[in-house]
């Protein structure tokens, strides 16, 4: 997944994609070694062009697996416009690159998953309590509430978790108004 360009592609990052073993970026990836192509880039069988990106009209290419743990989390592409032979210096350099960064990427990848998950979690208390007031208030079975809670989210197009919020905002209301 492109997630990155020195060129602005704000509409391609996170939506340019290539499977593992797809493209000359694929092949890095599958088999977690370096390639260097010092002209013709295009031509090699690995090759795969993306209409939407400028940057396929490129002589040379450098690509070095990012890794961490042994595992790939992406991969650096270095493109000239003219021919250009990498050294095997700027190749270890980039692989370099590639290693030091993989332990950065890894750890970013896991903390917006831990948000994601420690997000859902939070729904889902969050809606476990709305099915508690639902089943108090409205004699509902659990499955019942769950089920309303659904339907309006279809009919509202919202949210389960809006959905949720908005009953419990509800009982705060209710609380608040008959301690006064």
């Amino acid at each position: 997944m492109l997630r990155a360009s020195k060129n602005p592609h704000a509409d391609l990052i996170d939506h340019l994609g290539v499977k593992v073993g797809q493209g000359v970026t694929g092949w890095v990836a599958q088999h977690k070694k370096p390639v260097a192509l010092a002209s013709n880039a295009s031509n090699d069988a690995r090759f795969q062009p993306f209409k939407s990106l400028p940057e396929d009209h490129f002589e040379a290419m450098l690509c070095t697996p990012i890794l961490c743990a042994g595992r790939v989390v992406g991969v650096i592409n270095l493109q000239h416009r003219l021919s250009y032979h990498h050294s095997a210096e700027e190749v270890r350099l980039l692989s370099t690159v590639g290693f030091l960064v993989g332990a950065e990427v890894e750890r970013a990848r896991l903390e917006m998953e831990n948000a994601e998950l420690a997000g859902r979690l939070e729904t889902r208390k969050l809606v476990d309590r709305a099915k508690g007031i639902l089943q108090r208030d409205m004699q509902m079975t659990e499955d019942q509430a769950y089920q309303t809670m659904q339907r309006e989210s279809r009919q509202r197009r919202k949210t389960m978790r809006e959905i949720a919020e908005a009953i419990l905002l509800t009982e705060d209301m209710k609380r608040m108004r008959q301690e006064k």
